[in-house]
């Protein structure tokens, strides 16, 4: 495997992100990376701008799928490297440049072909929007697919470079998005009470579901509510508002306490709409299940980073962040680990955020001997 080819097309595809959605230039760059190892099948536009890369065995066996995200976030770049986004307020800063990178990389191992069974390397779309893996799931492509095993990692900030992060059970928390929208009558500002102004119902909105984390008897482990957005009214001093926006996203580690989340919040909604005589809507968006790693796979996870020597950390907790991998593993055998990015990596999300090369080959390393584990 030529590294530096690999990490001239990891900062290939940082260059030129592509939001959810919209990865078609990404996913091209991707397949001609991959062609010229000689997969024996491409599945193009696989829920979306997916791509999906067949290496048969020599014999019959068992499918195994390695999952890498496609898609960037509508955040400015502020890195100055030669390199950087040339898109003005999108740039890879969840580090899926170097997702693709290592799984891109894994098809030199493969291109000999595997003894027996199948390696599919899967590039899915729009991660990020909690969509893609869902859309790859109901696609009828995905029946050419069928895997008896997933896997997929990411990478993580604030961890020693090259260790290996895995948890039993659930590894990252289950989310979704509220929307929560108040339609109440416009007036003029100097007589609000001609009109019928969501201003009170909003506040008291927000402060029930910032506080219903706080309700610990409601709920069986760890739950959190962010608000994201609010919107009231126009930018019009003369008018009274009739009209709120309310955005938040539910958070827990389990997906029993998001379902109560989810009514309780549609519940406070209700009750200060009808307080206030406001018609009202609620819309969920961006769900995201609980991922929950099978504890075999997580084995062969353990067992891999074992015989590679790289350090293992057990995590106490799931992660807070959410990944819709977890669509893969609530049907599939398989798992998500973490890989170390640095202690002095930004963080993810952060707009000085870049995929450290260095850790590449760690990556590929633990994929080829998970997938070598399940195929010998």
């Amino acid at each position: 495997m030529d590294t530096q080819k690999l990490i001239s097309f990891r900062k290939e595809v940082h260059q030129h992100p592509e939001l959810s959605g919209e990865e078609k230039e990404t996913a091209r760059r991707v397949r001609q990376f991959i062609s010229e190892n000689n997969p024996d099948e491409v599945i193009e536009g696989i829920g979306g701008h997916g791509i999906a890369f067949i290496f048969k065995g020599k014999a019959d066996g068992p499918v195994v799928m390695i999952r890498s995200e496609l898609d960037a976030l509508p955040i400015k770049e502020v890195n100055t490297f030669e390199y950087r986004s040339d898109s003005e307020n999108v740039s890879h800063k969840c580090g899926h440049d170097g997702h693709m990178a290592m799984v891109a990389g894994l098809s030199y191992e493969f291109r000999e072909k595997p003894e027996k069974g199948k390696v599919i390397l899967l590039f899915q779309p729009a991660e990020e929007t909690g969509k893609g893996a869902a859309q790859v799931l109901n696609d009828p492509k995905f029946d050419r697919i069928k895997p008896d095993f997933t896997f997929a990692l990411h990478n993580l900030p604030e961890y020693p470079k090259g260790s290996i992060l895995f948890r039993e059970g659930i590894f990252s928390s289950a989310s979704i998005g509220i929307e929560i929208l108040l339609e109440g009558k416009t007036s003029h500002a100097a007589e609000p009470e001609k009109g019928i102004n969501p201003a009170m119902a909003t506040s008291q909105i927000i402060k029930d579901i910032i506080e219903l984390p706080g309700k610990k008897e409601m709920f069986d482990d760890f739950v959190l509510s962010t608000i994201v957005h609010v919107k009231l009214g126009e930018i019009a001093f003369g008018t009274s508002a009739g009209h709120s926006e309310i955005r938040a996203t539910l958070r827990s580690y389990q997906n029993d306490d998001l379902n109560k989340m989810k009514s309780k919040a549609v519940e406070i909604a209700g009750k200060y709409a009808d307080e206030h005589n406001l018609r009202l809507e609620t819309n969920f968006v961006e769900y995201f299940p609980a991922l929950e790693n099978d504890p075999d796979m997580l084995e062969i996870v353990k067992e891999a980073a074992g015989s590679n020597n790289f350090q293992m950390i057990e995590l106490e907790r799931p992660f807070r962040w959410s990944e819709d991998f977890a669509q893969f593993t609530s049907k599939f055998q398989g798992a998500m680990f973490g890989l170390g990015a640095g202690e002095n990596t930004p963080k993810l999300h952060n707009p000085d955020y870049d995929f450290p090369d260095e850790i590449l080959e760690n990556g590929i390393r633990m994929f080829k001997t998970i997938i070598k584990k399940l195929l010998h």
